[in-house]
């Protein structure tokens, strides 16, 4: 029971030392009371209607920065899902261009290939009439001058033998010649 009797002596000159103090700051008890009154009501008041709204305000706020924030992330990851297809796409085209450019230089190659057979068929065609038509001039300068010959042979065999031949004899002297001439 001592202990309770200390404890309430020391809670009473406790009392008398914040009554102490209090009365030294010039502290008023009915004017302290009235304001602690007063901003009670003004501190309800304020959470009732103002700061709940504020609350609802700052929550839907927040609300949206996360969901500017996520769409931000969303739009982040199209974009570099975008760019890897651009890119993609971008790599399939060069492989087709290239592809394309392969092809085509193929089939210049092949086109050159034909075009130099042709040229080449035709140069061997042009050499060939070349031939043939040498080969027809000069059989036809061989016919004309074993005609030329045979003229001669029978005109000179004529003057020499001084006699006229017969057509029988200039056929025969022409064709003796050109027998010798073949030979």
């Amino acid at each position: 029971m001592t202990s309770f009797i200390f404890f309430a002596a020391a809670a009473v000159a406790e009392e008398n030392q914040i009554a102490a103090t209090a009365r030294q700051f010039g502290v008023n008890w009915p004017l302290f009371l009235s304001q602690v009154a007063s901003f009670c009501i003004v501190a309800f008041l304020l959470h009732k209607f103002a700061y709940k709204k504020i609350l609802v305000v700052l929550a839907e706020r927040r609300k949206r920065i996360e969901e500017g924030l996520a769409n931000a992330d969303r739009i982040k990851a199209e974009l570099a899902r975008t760019e890897a297809s651009r890119r993609e796409v971008l790599d399939q085209a060069n492989l087709q261009a290239n592809k394309l450019i392969e092809e085509a230089r193929a089939a210049a190659a092949r086109v050159q290939e034909q075009e130099t057979q042709k040229a080449i068929a035709t140069a061997e065609q042009i050499v060939i009439k070349a031939r043939e038509a040498a080969a027809a001039d000069h059989a036809r300068m061989l016919a004309d001058l074993k005609r030329e010959i045979g003229r001669l042979v029978v005109e000179t065999t004529g003057r020499v033998t001084g006699k006229v031949l017969t057509p029988e004899d200039q056929k025969r002297l022409a064709e003796e010649t050109s027998r010798q001439l073949a030979a």
